[in-house]
């Protein structure tokens, strides 16, 4: 079960910090374009991380419909 529950901190902590990259873009007057950059290609690596994760949540729902199916 703690492995459950870390997941979900995980998936929660990524989108907070994805959050927190737009709040910083959003926040800017003045574009840093080297510290744009890092803040980019963070973001992209949350995204990919956030959408495997929630590709495996999916599947888990799919494998308990499915199990539900068959009682």
């Amino acid at each position: 079960m703690k492995k459950t529950d870390t997941k979900k901190e995980e998936i929660t902590d990524m989108l907070k910090r994805l959050g927190t990259i737009v709040s910083w873009f959003e926040s800017q007057k003045e574009m840093d374009v080297e510290k744009a950059l890092e803040q980019v290609k963070e973001g992209v690596v949350l995204i990919k991380q956030s959408k495997e994760r929630l590709k495996e949540i999916e599947n888990e729902f799919k494998e308990i419909k499915k199990s539900i199916s068959e009682e």
